[in-house]
C-alpha cells in the first residue's frame, strides 16, 4: 500500500510540474512582443487637393510595403476645408480599417490640420506644439449669421464623427470649431475618470459627479487651441514626447509591439510639390495674367510668335495642374480646347465675328468655370455645398486678380512703352504715334519697309492676316477684320506698331 501511495504521489508531482511548465510557457508566449512595421507620411504646408492626392499615393505605397502603423507627421496652419474633409474621410473610412493611424504633431495642427489629426486613431504631440482653432474663414469676405452656422455645423459633425470613432471627447473638439461653446471638465465619482460637458449639458447629480470641483476648459468667447500638455490633460493627445523616436517608443510600450526596423519616411515628390505650388491662388493669378497678355500681344500683330507661345504654355500649365489635383476632368478640358479651336477658326478663317467666335467664347468660359469646382465628369460643374461655393469664390478671386493685373499692364504698355525697343514692337501704336513716326519726329525700333498709301497685291486670302506683295517685297499684312481675296489690289491704310494695316481698293463705280 505504501509503495502504491508513493508511486501515485510521484506521478501526481510529475503531472503538476508539467502543467506548471506548460502554463509558464503559455504566459511567456502571450507576453512576447509582436513585430510591427511603421511608416511616416509627411503632411505639412497648405492643406489642398494636391496634398490629398499625395497622401493617398504615399499611404497606398506604405500599405503595399507591409506597414501596419501609419504615422502622419503634421505641421500645418490649415487650408481648404474641402480638401481636409476628403483627407479625413479617407483616413477614417478606408485607411483606418487597414492599419493603425497615428497623427504625430511635429509643430502645429491648426484649423484643417486639427481636422486631419483627430481623424487618426491616435494623436501624439511633440513638446511645446499646439492643436485647435478650426473656426472656418472665407478668403476675401466674412462668414456671419446663418452662413457661418451652416459651415460650422458641418465641421462640428466631422469632429463628432472623429470623436466617436477614435475616442476623443466630443465637447472639447466642438469647442475648437465654434466660439459659443463653453466646456467643463468634471470628475465622475464612480469611475474616478474625468468627463467633458458643454455648459447646457452639465450633469446635475452631485452624488455621481464632483460638480463643485468642475474645471473650465474653455469659455464661450474663445476658440479652443491646446498646447501639447493641455491636449494630454484633456484627453485629446495620447502622449507628449520629445520627438518622433519618442512617439515610436510610446507605441511600442503601449501596444506591446516591437518595430522591426526604423520607419520609412514618405515625403511628397518634387512633381507633387510643383503642382501644389502652381495651384496656389497667387501663382494661378500670375499665370492667368501672362496667358491673357500673351493672347493680347499675339492678336496685336500678324503671325505666331513668342507671346502666343507663352500664352499656350500658361494655359497648358493651368489646365494640367487643375487636372492633376482633380479639379478638372477630361470633359472640361475637351470643352475648353474646342472653345480655343472655334475662336482660332473665327479669327483666321472666317471673316468678321459670328457664331463660331461666340460659341468659342462660351466653351472657354464653361471650361474655365468647370475647373474651378471639383465635380465628376458625369455631373454639371455647379457648387452644391457651402464649401463648394467658398472654393468657387476663392478661385474666382484669383482669376480676378490675374485679369486686373492684365488690364493694368496693357494700359501701361499702350501708354508708356510703345517707343521702347523690342517692347515697342509688341504694342499697337495709336494713330497719333504712327503719324509722328511717319513725319520723322520719332524713330521706331524697326519700321516696316512700306509707307501709308503704298499699293500692292494680296498674295493669298487675308483672314484678316496674310501675305501681300509690294513690288518685289512679300510682307505680312493685316486687314481691319474684312476678308480680302487673293490677287486683289490693296493699299496701306496705316502702320500700327509692327503691323501693316491694309484695305482693298474698291473698283470705281461706273457712271451712266
Amino acid at each position: 500500500m505504501r509503495k502504491t501511495f508513493y508511486l501515485k504521489t510521484v506521478v501526481a508531482g510529475v503531472l503538476l510540474f508539467s502543467l506548471l511548465s506548460i502554463a509558464s510557457d503559455s504566459n511567456s508566449v502571450t507576453t512576447e512582443a509582436v513585430e510591427a512595421k511603421a511608416s511616416v507620411i509627411e503632411c505639412k504646408g497648405m492643406i489642398d487637393n494636391g496634398l490629398y492626392e499625395s497622401i493617398k499615393r504615399r499611404t497606398e505605397l506604405a500599405l503595399k510595403g507591409g506597414s501596419n502603423y501609419l504615422i502622419y507627421e503634421i505641421g500645418t496652419y490649415g487650408g481648404l476645408v474641402k480638401a481636409a474633409d476628403d483627407i479625413s474621410k479617407y483616413l477614417m473610412l478606408e485607411t483606418g480599417k487597414k492599419a493603425r493611424t497615428v497623427a504625430y504633431i511635429d509643430t502645429e495642427a491648426i484649423s484643417a490640420g486639427a481636422m486631419i489629426s483627430v481623424s487618426c486613431q491616435d494623436i501624439i504631440m511633440r513638446n511645446n506644439t499646439k492643436i485647435g482653432d478650426c473656426a472656418p474663414i472665407m478668403l476675401g469676405g466674412k462668414l456671419e449669421g446663418v452662413e457661418r452656422e451652416k459651415t460650422e455645423s458641418f465641421i462640428r459633425a466631422i469632429f463628432d464623427t472623429a470623436a466617436e470613432a477614435n475616442g476623443y471627447p466630443s465637447a472639447v473638439l466642438r469647442a475648437m470649431v465654434s466660439m459659443k461653446i463653453k466646456v467643463f471638465r468634471v470628475k465622475n465619482k464612480d469611475s474616478g475618470s474625468f468627463e467633458y460637458f458643454e455648459e447646457e449639458r452639465l450633469p446635475t447629480d452631485a452624488n455621481s459627479y464632483a460638480l463643485s470641483d468642475k474645471e473650465l476648459v474653455v469659455s464661450d468667447d474663445k476658440i479652443l487651441t491646446l498646447t501639447s500638455s493641455k491636449a494630454v490633460k484633456y484627453d485629446i493627445a495620447r502622449a507628449e514626447v520629445n520627438g518622433l523616436s519618442g512617439a515610436i517608443e510610446f507605441l511600442e510600450e503601449r501596444d506591446g509591439v516591437v518595430f522591426s526596423s526604423p520607419p520609412i519616411v514618405y515625403k511628397p515628390n518634387w512633381s507633387e510639390q510643383m503642382v501644389r505650388w502652381l495651384n496656389s491662388p497667387m501663382v494661378m493669378s500670375v499665370l492667368v495674367m501672362i496667358a491673357m497678355l500673351g493672347v493680347y500681344l499675339e492678336l496685336s500683330s500678324p503671325g505666331i510668335g513668342l507671346p502666343g507661345l507663352a500664352a499656350a504654355i500658361c494655359f497648358a500649365v493651368i489646365i494640367g495642374s487643375k487636372y492633376l489635383t482633380g479639379m478638372a476632368n477630361w470633359v472640361e478640358i475637351a470643352v475648353f480646347v474646342v472653345g480655343i479651336l472655334l475662336l482660332l477658326i473665327e479669327i483666321f478663317v472666317l471673316p468678321g465675328f459670328g457664331i463660331a467666335g461666340i460659341l468659342g467664347i462660351i466653351c472657354i468660359l464653361f471650361g474655365i468655370f468647370g475647373m474651378l469646382i471639383k465635380n465628376p465628369p458625369g455631373k454639371l460643374p455647379w457648387p452644391h455645398t457651402t464649401f463648394d461655393w467658398r472654393l468657387l469664390t476663392n478661385n474666382v478671386l484669383g482669376l480676378s486678380v490675374g485679369f486686373i493685373g492684365f488690364v493694368v499692364i496693357v494700359l501701361i504698355l499702350t501708354k508708356h512703352l510703345s517707343r521702347i525697343p523690342i517692347v515697342g514692337r509688341l504694342v499697337l501704336a495709336t494713330p497719333e504715334e504712327s503719324a509722328t513716326v511717319r513725319r520723322g519726329l520719332a524713330t521706331p525700333a524697326a519700321m516696316p519697309p512700306v509707307e501709308v498709301g503704298q499699293k500692292g497685291v494680296s498674295v493669298g486670302q487675308l483672314r484678316p492676316s496674310g501675305i501681300a506683295r509690294f513690288g518685289n517685297k512679300r510682307l505680312n499684312v493685316v486687314s481691319r477684320g474684312e476678308l480680302i481675296e487673293a490677287n486683289k489690289e490693296i493699299i496701306v491704310a496705316g502702320i500700327e506698331g509692327n503691323s501693316i494695316v491694309v484695305k482693298e481698293i474698291a473698283n470705281p463705280k461706273s457712271t451712266a
